[in-house]
């Protein structure tokens, strides 16, 4: 029988599908799966310009039940609300409201063929939005307005707190505090009590000027950020045991396998 490498599935939008990306010499995937390597598969099913009503539809299609000799969902993260969060516009078709985008969450990391598996679930909050610079690329695009709104794209972020929040079972990963919290702490001039960075109303990208070069999608420095969040939350399977380097390898280290007692055996 093959060996099957349980899993971790990245889930979401194209936050998820970039995560490949290495063109700032950084890719988020390659970090997680160098993490893991041996131990688990890093599978990216990241679906740019889905929506949670889309991922629902999908679902059956990416997340079989398990099957004997099959691969284990162990982890799954699943980070969608930035299209969810577009307002509604003759050329813009991706906005879910609010309640059903959290109806929406819960059916997802509720669905048969994922709690089957019983995996370990973290939800991520749509990061923050730099409006300022969409509202210039949308409207160059033809949209008759910005497609995506701060004020707005933040109460989604807060939803998926919400959710996470009544589901005992699932880790939140708040993206969207740690990215702005750097984009705070890098912009000496933001008023704190005033509009969030990348509001109109204030006038100030700041910082998110670097984590989010098109005001929606995240840089590499802002991947960097994402990851060292995530990373505490893989590997306490080996964790501080003796032989960490090699412990829960699906495939023995090579001074433990098989065939090296098999050579003790033929040279007894």
């Amino acid at each position: 029988m093959a060996a099957a490498y349980p899993q971790i599935v990245l889930f979401g939008d194209s936050l998820f599908q970039g995560v490949v990306d290495v063109s700032d010499g950084f890719s988020f995937q390659a970090a997680l799966q160098a993490q893991v390597l041996r131990r688990f598969d890093v599978i990216n099913r990241g679906l740019s310009g889905y929506n949670t009503s889309n991922a629902l539809s999908v679902l059956p299609q990416i997340f079989p039940p398990p099957v004997p000799g099959g691969p284990k969902l162990e982890y799954l993260f699943v980070l969608f609300g930035a299209n969810d969060a577009a307002v509604s516009l003759p050329t813009n078709h991706q906005h879910v409201p609010l309640e059903k985008y959290k109806d929406n969450l819960a059916k997802i990391i509720s669905h048969p063929n994922i709690t089957a598996h019983k995996p370990k679930i973290f939800l991520i909050t749509p990061p923050p939005l730099d409006q300022i610079r969409i509202t210039q690329l949308d409207l160059a695009a033809g949209h008759p307005s910005a497609t995506r709104h701060t004020k707005i794209s933040t109460k989604y972020s807060e939803a998926v707190r919400q959710v996470a929040a009544e589901k005992p079972h699932v880790v939140l990963i708040d993206l969207w505090k740690a990215l702005m919290d750097v984009a705070i702490s890098k912009t000496p001039e933001h008023n704190p009590n005033g509009p969030q960075l990348g509001d109109p109303e204030g006038g100030v990208r700041g910082y998110l000027e670097h984590l989010l070069p098109d005001g929606l999608h995240l840089s590499s420095e802002s991947y960097r950020i994402f990851y060292d969040i995530v990373r505490p939350h893989i590997g306490s399977e080996w964790a501080g045991t003796r032989d960490e380097d090699r412990v829960a390898y699906v495939l023995p280290d090579w001074r433990l396998a098989p065939w090296l007692e098999e050579d003790a055996h033929l040279k007894g």
